[in-house]
């Protein structure tokens, strides 16, 4: 193992912006606005500001599955917020969501906007408000909450700890890569076994739960996440790819991929999504060639 004993903690930690990898420019110890920024909103009833990151995916995917079942108030405005810009810190939309993260969600379909946060906030709000994709029986509604919940605690080992010490840092730390990289191998175990002995992790309907987890285990399980399947010898959790491959085979999710996405192939992105129609006529192959 390499010697990480160089560093010694002060007795009080100082910000040092120099520091700060390439999110430098961006991440600070405090919270609130940086700038004026008015959020733009459209005709629907739902205004949705994202990022097609794995916890944005979350949300375009449910949305698109709503709108498939020919729920027509799950309409929505999608807009991008590019956090790598700082778009997050803008005042209207620190208002939404005073934690600066994507998505964040305002509903206007009532007298008064709602503001909703939090990916898996969210999911379940959506699901509530539109009878749809969380089970009404206490004992599945059960299992469905919890692997959501699993995936809300789970995933900051893969996404904070395991992705940015391997994908992201300015050094390469062997023992920090180790640490996460031996729990997000746990955690795909746990998914494996379940898996094993469910069609889907909540049970044998498809559900929020599904919606939650697979942007993230699902896509890594494909080796599309971190470029890190090999590292992690994904072909162990033959369940998980199952179901990952069960999962991006349905058209809405295909459609959410797209939504907010700003990379990748020029036709799988759709920056901004206001009608259905734009997964034909507005992405950015589209966008391109008629400029």
């Amino acid at each position: 193992m390499s010697d990480t004993n160089s560093y010694l903690p002060p007795k009080v930690w100082i910000w040092d912006k120099a520091n700060g990898g390439q999110f430098a420019n961006i991440n600070r110890p405090i919270a609130g606005a940086t700038h004026e920024q008015v959020l733009p909103r459209g005709k629907h009833p739902l205004q949705l500001y994202s990022l097609a990151t794995p916890n944005g995916v979350k949300v375009t995917v449910m949305l698109e599955e709503l709108l498939a079942l020919g729920l027509h108030g799950a309409e929505y405005d999608a807009w991008l917020i590019r956090i790598n810009e700082g778009d997050q810190f803008g005042s209207s939309f620190v208002e939404v969501n005073p934690n600066s993260k994507i998505p964040a969600l305002l509903d206007c379909s009532g007298p008064q906007p709602v503001r909703v946060f939090e990916s898996g906030s969210i999911l379940l709000y959506l699901a509530e408000k539109f009878g749809a994709f969380v089970p009404s029986e206490p004992a599945r509604r059960a299992e469905c909450l919890s692997w959501l919940f699993w995936q809300m605690g789970s995933t900051p080992f893969l996404g904070g700890g395991f992705g940015h010490f391997y994908s992201y840092a300015p050094t390469k730390i062997e023992y920090a890569i180790d640490r996460y990289a031996m729990e997000v191998k746990r955690q795909m175990d746990v998914l494996n076994r379940r898996l094993g002995e469910s069609p889907y992790v909540g049970g044998d309907q498809y559900t929020i739960a599904d919606m939650a987890i697979w942007p993230w285990y699902g896509l890594l399980a494909k080796g599309q996440l971190y470029e890190a399947g090999e590292f992690l010898q994904v072909n162990e959790y033959p369940h998980v790819i199952r179901w990952a491959d069960e999962i991006g085979q349905r058209p809405a999710v295909q459609r959410g991929r797209m939504v907010n996405r700003v990379n990748g192939p020029l036709e799988s992105q759709l920056h901004e999504r206001h009608d259905v129609t734009d997964f034909e006529l507005r992405t950015q192959d589209k966008l391109q060639a008629r400029s």
